[in-house]
């Protein structure tokens, strides 16, 4: 699905992803139209651009449920692209990426994994402060080995594979995760635990 409020902006993504092998444009909606509902199980991911009304659609990225698509975001620079990361998108790609670009961000966004273009992890890693803050509390020893997973761009189900525990173990994990780090999403917490030298991606 491709969502924004620039009728433009919905045309030119939905024609680059048009040609590409194995994907389908199942249509093109704004920002506060219904697409993510659960019984739509033919949207399988969304190509959302923030181009316009920045604010309005991290609101309504934001007020996704969980069984929402992952959301691969079109931003302009590395602060909405880390803004769109913490509302909850799994991929983040400047606005002059194309075709080819975009589908390989969609697969891969599908497959569980967390998606930043070259140019905005760049940015971010040189944006970390000199003196990283301390923790509120400290990560366990399981914690670091989930997170190293999630640097890793794997789903709570392999995650739980590798490590040899529940899915709900992951899960609660994760949340104490996001919970020590100060953050809201799984793509801000491993920007966060980059700068922190907690992983190396």
């Amino acid at each position: 699905m491709v969502v924004s409020d620039d009728p433009l902006a919905r045309t030119g993504i939905a024609l680059l992803l048009g040609g590409q092998e194995g994907l389908i444009v199942a249509g093109q909606v704004g920002v506060d139209e219904d697409w993510a509902e659960p019984e739509e199980e033919e949207v399988h991911a969304a190509v959302w651009d923030l181009g316009l009304g920045l604010r309005s659609g991290l609101e309504r990225l934001r007020s996704l449920g969980p069984a929402a698509p992952p959301v691969v975001a079109i931003v302009a620079d590395e602060t909405d692209a880390r803004e769109a990361l913490s509302a909850g998108a799994r991929a983040a790609l400047p606005r002059t990426a194309d075709g080819d670009r975009l589908a390989a961000a969609i697969r891969a966004a599908v497959q569980g994994l967390v998606v930043l273009d070259d140019s905005f992890a760049a940015a971010l890693l040189r944006g970390a402060p000199p003196a990283a803050p301390d923790l509120p509390e400290s990560l366990t020893p399981r914690e670091i080995e989930v997170l190293q997973l999630l640097s890793q761009g794997l789903a709570n189900k392999a995650i739980a594979s590798r490590l040899g525990i529940s899915d709900h173990t992951v899960k609660f994990h994760v949340n104490a995760i996001l919970g020590k780090l100060g953050v809201q999403s799984r793509g801000e917490a491993i920007v966060q635990a980059v700068r922190l030298g907690l992983v190396a991606l």
